[in-house]
């Protein structure tokens, strides 16, 4: 239970963090994206998106003096979904992994075909009830064996990033991922590593690995 207490420490830390103001962050968020999309998004559109990203991300446990620049990450995240979806989209896989935290087994997925991967598969996360941040013994276990995390981190499934995925797998959060057509639904039936000692995290990892090189094959 130390892996479970020390997070629970962690996030009571960064919620007594002192707040800085936010929206003189949030108009230079949405002026850098507005020129990043200029000729795919309106500058309203953007502003839509950094807001509601925002939102969605504050409702959360605390990120703390992150959470504009992970709200950044967020809405260009979305904005690259929403983007994916319309005629002419990369002809590059896209797999979404969603879990109940996305702070473990989404985490650890993602991660691992990234690596393996590389340019070859566009991979995103997210869940369904997300936690602040990934849980600290999924990143020992994945530095055990040489894989990085890639600054990646508890976010919101949202509509956008469903319906830009080919391939969608869900890790025990039940009926909260939209259906739609065309796609591929995989359910991965792995047990939750919060909580748990590492030796059972390495467990979980090594299957999750075991089932990625399969998904690689497929694709």
């Amino acid at each position: 239970m130390a892996d479970e207490h020390a997070d629970r420490l962690a996030e009571i830390l960064r919620a007594q963090e002192p707040s800085v103001p936010v929206d003189p962050v949030l108009e230079r968020v949405m002026r850098d994206l507005s020129d990043r999309y200029r000729g795919t998004f309106s500058p309203e559109t953007v502003e839509r998106y950094v807001r509601e990203s925002y939102d969605l991300l504050a409702e959360r446990p605390a990120p703390g003096r992150r959470l504009p620049s992970l709200a950044a990450q967020f809405a260009a995240d979305r904005l690259d979904a929403l983007a994916r979806v319309a005629p002419a989209s990369s002809p590059v896989p896209e797999v979404l992994f969603v879990c109940v935290q996305n702070a473990g087994r989404s985490q650890m997925a993602s991660a691992i075909l990234r690596h393996l991967a590389g340019d070859r598969v566009h991979v995103r996360t997210a869940g369904s009830d997300p936690a602040g941040e990934v849980r600290s013994s999924v990143l020992t276990a994945l530095d055990e064996i040489g894989v990085p995390l890639a600054g990646e981190y508890p976010k919101p499934l949202t509509d956008e990033v469903v319906r830009a995925a080919d391939v969608v797998i869900t890790m025990g959060c039940g009926d909260a991922c939209p259906i739609y057509p065309g796609r591929r639904y995989l359910d991965w039936d792995l047990p939750d590593p919060v909580g748990k000692p590492i030796t059972e995290v390495r467990e979980i990892r090594d299957d999750i690995e075991r089932r990625i090189r399969e998904l690689l094959a497929t694709l």
